[in-house]
């Protein structure tokens, strides 16, 4: 079975060594399902590193802090590399103890957008520090950014996160699996691009790793699309008396309950809405959403949420 796995931020840690921890854990999980025969390929979000990065960055600027010289597309692919290089090292050294021997390969992978996306002129991504209402006012004034208040925690920059309409190195990733490598890509959404006189420009965006994870399960074919997150299964009412766990849903109910507003954006929301654009779009193909180390077992049909069309 051919099997796009999005990892979430719990499979990553928050900082560098949290991550270098995380990873291992990560590839066990990983191992588990290329032991049992089947294609892998991995995306993975960035949010807590790309912030990092940029937050660098600004303090490299030595200006005020708040504004970093470098590119909010070139933030994004340092994540990429570094991520990459801690996960596909993990998943190579895990692999090799389990007589697997599958090479392993990370791809930089830029993600053309629409420069007209709506989402440009209504930033919805909180990135980097928490800011002081001082200073969250002069990165308005000076710098243009949008910022908003987040949870009575301080002030954050926001950012679009328009839809992916294009992975621009999707042959490289199809050769690759093709060839029979674990392949890393897409990482953190991928590097936001947008055409512009028949080139690639990088643009200041983060793009949600799970839609393009679906787009990319749809473009390689893929059997299943599983989205490995903080919980076991998705839950109507979650956290509330009248919780519901939920073992299965069709496209038209998943769709619904987006509908009824049950799923948060910025959180579930976006988890079962690329599901449902993967599911719908081909019969018999399938995605899951669950815990990292239930991974095994959803495919299974042993736990997890099933969205099916």
């Amino acid at each position: 079975m051919r099997i796009v796995v999005a990892l979430g931020g719990n499979a990553l840690g928050k900082n560098l060594p949290e991550q270098y921890i995380a990873v291992k854990e990560t590839a066990k999980a990983i191992a588990d399902l290329i032991e049992c025969g089947h294609e892998v390929i991995i995306t993975h979000g960035n949010g807590p590193q790309v912030g990092m990065i940029d937050s660098a960055m600004a303090l490299l600027a030595k200006e005020d802090n708040l504004q970093s010289k470098t590119p909010l597309s070139m933030c994004v692919a340092m994540s990429q590399a570094y991520i990459g290089y801690d996960m596909q090292n993990a998943l190579r050294r895990e692999l090799k103890e389990r007589d697997i021997p599958r090479p392993v390969s990370t791809v930089l992978t830029q993600v053309r957008v629409d420069k007209d996306d709506e989402a440009f002129k209504n930033p919805t991504k909180p990135i980097g520090k928490f800011m002081s209402k001082a200073d969250a006012q002069l990165a308005r004034e000076k710098y243009g950014h949008t910022i908003v208040e987040d949870s009575g925690r301080g002030y954050r920059r926001v950012v679009a996160s328009p839809m992916p309409q294009e992975i621009i190195e999707l042959s490289v990733v199809r050769s690759l699996v093709k060839a029979g490598d674990v392949v890393v890509c897409c990482g953190g959404g991928g590097i936001p691009v947008i055409a512009q006189n028949e080139h690639l420009r990088g643009v200041s965006a983060v793009i949600d790793k799970d839609y393009v994870s679906s787009l990319l399960a749809k473009e390689l074919d893929a059997d299943l699309f599983i989205i490995l997150t903080a919980v076991e299964k998705v839950a109507l009412n979650f956290k509330k008396e009248n919780e519901t766990y939920l073992d299965e849903m069709s496209v038209e109910q998943a769709k619904e309950y987006l509908r009824q507003g049950h799923f948060k954006k910025g959180s579930m929301y976006e988890k079962v809405d690329a599901s449902v654009q993967f599911a719908q779009s081909k019969q018999g193909r399938i995605a899951i959403i669950t815990e990292l180390k239930k991974a095994k077992d959803a495919i299974l049909g042993l736990t997890g949420t099933k969205i099916v069309k």
